[in-house]
């Protein structure tokens, strides 16, 4: 069963783009996004959950995966995959 992923971001954060992008490119099409720019209260959600201020936060199923540069870093392991299809182990 494939993790649940939901993405703290801005409609302009380049980094946001790249990451989204890369979920696309991994076949991910559904996931929520939650644009703090347009809800301002949902950042301090972003920032408790994640102990960070900057866009994107991404979470996979219960697990903080972090920014861009982190998502891109479990992809070169592989690691990305696993937790995509739901494999926390």
């Amino acid at each position: 069963m494939p993790a649940k992923i939901v993405m703290y971001a801005t409609g302009t954060c380049p980094y946001c783009i790249r990451a989204e992008s890369l979920l696309h490119s991994k076949g991910v099409s559904d996931f929520e996004k939650i644009r703090v720019d347009i809800e301002p209260s949902r950042r301090d959600e972003m920032m408790t959950r994640s102990g960070r201020r900057t866009v994107p936060q991404i979470f996979i199923g219960a697990r903080h995966v972090g920014g861009c540069d982190d998502l891109f870093a479990l992809d070169r392991t592989g690691e990305l995959d696993r937790l995509l299809h739901g494999d926390n182990t």
